[in-house]
């Protein structure tokens, strides 16, 4: 596990300002990948804070999720109700590269804080707007979480097991994904402002990212009218891709999706006789429901003679993916995990240290970096308002 020292922002996003004006998770997730990468990333919370500070786990009054999501940001409290704070906050505005907010849509017309509004003092400005439903459409005023969003988008019908109620992902899928093409918008927006000086707003909507998922279901109904059913541990009309039941009363993931690939396990199974069989020759056949069911089925009749660890060493010889499901303390001791520096031990003030995941992707010429954990609530107000008003 390694450790990381405070240090100065690098990256390819150095000498970026970025102003956050955003709560709980896609938003905050948004600006810490832009952190990572060396931008100067300034959070204004109310007075209260952003609700992620009391959220996940603690140690003692320290929220674990809040010390590695508000990594790499500076904490500035300011009441955007009060005029004088609003005005800081728009001066800081005036001299940002991208604001990223994610209100519901209208709050920030009602501060004043509304794009046509900010790009007269700061026309190079991109504003990335994040909500549930976007900035127009009828659903525009609707409040929208991450698992509303999914539900709405067509992902939640589609996560679960066939013979149960839809069930929903233990973790912030959505809001994770929503910030990356968050943060993908407001780059390309800065590649148009590198030939214009033109800024402009990215708007990014909770229910748009989760319903990009469906991207082969699309087309799919417009032609066919099919509506696919949950389909379990199983990859839609792809086989074999599922859990598979071991001898140890474990289960083992294969997932043999090209031919070549199925065809090794086919041989490691000692059945290279059924690639000869029509029903799964080939990927499309292999992924109509029948048959996938029923090679599903030939291949849980292997997998129950052996352990978990053998069957494992067996695929991983013969070129076949595979894993165990791992929780959370196997990727603690994980080799790989470690060596890649997934698992960053970053200092804090109050408790010592918390243990971070590491910085995704990976650059080789300009890599990211945490520089430091999250700042406690207002912790930079005091140093940014007086470095603000000298240089005023």
């Amino acid at each position: 596990m390694s450790n990381v020292k405070v240090t100065e922002a690098t990256g390819p996003l150095r000498g970026l300002l970025v102003i956050e004006i955003c709560s709980t998770i896609a938003g905050p997730a948004c600006t810490r990948l832009m952190g990572d990468f060396g931008a100067d990333v300034i959070k204004i919370e109310p007075p209260e804070g952003d609700p992620v500070r009391q959220m996940g786990q603690h140690v003692d009054d320290v929220s674990l999720y809040a010390a590695s999501l508000l990594r790499n940001k500076k904490s500035v409290v300011l009441d955007l109700k009060n005029t004088e704070d609003l005005r800081v906050a728009k001066s800081m505005i005036a001299s940002a590269d991208i604001l990223v907010e994610n209100n519901r849509p209208g709050v920030m017309e009602r501060l004043g804080l509304g794009y046509e509004e900010l790009s007269k003092s700061n026309p190079g400005l991109v504003m990335v707007r994040i909500s549930g439903f976007g900035q127009t459409g009828p659903y525009a005023p609707r409040p929208g979480y991450g698992a509303i969003c999914e539900a709405v988008g067509g992902v939640r019908h589609m996560t679960g097991d066939p013979d149960r109620p839809p069930a929903r992902v233990a973790l912030a899928t959505t809001d994770y994904l929503t910030s990356t093409y968050a943060a993908f918008g407001a780059l390309a927006a800065l590649r148009e402002k590198d030939k214009t000086g033109l800024g402009q707003v990215v708007d990014v909507a909770l229910y748009e990212t989760a319903f990009t998922q469906l991207e082969p279901i699309v087309p799919a109904y417009e032609k066919h009218g099919t509506v696919p059913k949950r389909e379990g541990a199983n990859l839609p009309r792809m086989a074999p891709n599922s859990l598979y039941p071991t001898k140890d009363g474990s289960y083992i993931l294969i997932a043999a999706n090209s031919n070549p690939t199925c065809e090794r396990l086919m041989q490691a199974m000692d059945r290279l006789d059924l690639m000869q069989v029509p029903e799964f020759a080939n990927i499309r056949a292999r992924g109509e429901p029948a048959n996938a069911r029923a090679l599903d089925q030939i291949i849980a009749d292997w997998t129950r003679q052996y352990l978990c660890n053998e069957l494992a060493e067996m695929l991983e010889d013969a070129g076949v993916p595979n894993t165990r499901v791992y929780t959370i303390a196997d990727i603690y001791q994980d080799p790989h995990f470690l060596e890649r520096n997934m698992l960053v031990k970053v200092p804090h003030p109050k408790i010592g240290h918390t243990t971070q995941m590491g910085v995704v992707p990976r650059l080789s010429r300009t890599p990211g970096s945490i520089r430091h954990t999250g700042h406690e609530l207002g912790q930079d107000t005091a140093n940014l308002l007086a470095a603000f008003k000298s240089s005023k």
